[in-house]
């Protein structure tokens, strides 16, 4: 299972940036795709899961009503949109996939069975 992680940059707060994760569509088809985020001092959390099963969806609160993650079924792609960007919403994101068929009430905490690799989103004036 290979992922790939983009999309990461430099945003003013209150802006946008869509990270991407790309996978082949049978990575996309059986598991489900996570996006985790990491900051400096802090551990891994779990941001959001998309499941292409049932198209359920799960934000961790922090970001509820900002974040979206979605899916292009012609690129392959999982994305996650994230609006009205803070500054503690910097951190390194990545992908992940995990062997679940749909997206847990709980969210997906930090664990993956798979990882992409990280794309650095930093939220600065």
């Amino acid at each position: 299972v290979q992922l790939q992680a983009s999309g990461g940059g430099l945003v003013q707060p209150g802006g946008s940036l869509r990270l991407s994760c790309a996978a082949s569509r049978t990575t996309l088809d059986t598991y489900v795709i996570g996006w985790y985020r990491q900051a400096p001092g802090k551990e891994r959390e779990g941001v959001s899961c998309f499941s292409s099963s049932d198209g359920s969806t799960h934000y961790v609160n922090s970001v509820k009503g900002r974040f979206t993650t979605s899916r292009d079924n012609a690129k392959n792609e999982v994305y996650l949109q994230m609006n009205s960007l803070k500054p503690e919403d910097t951190a390194v994101y990545y992908c992940g996939a995990v062997r679940f068929r749909t997206c847990p009430r709980y969210g997906l905490g930090p664990q993956a069975d798979y990882w992409g690799q990280g794309t650095l989103v930093t939220v600065s004036s």
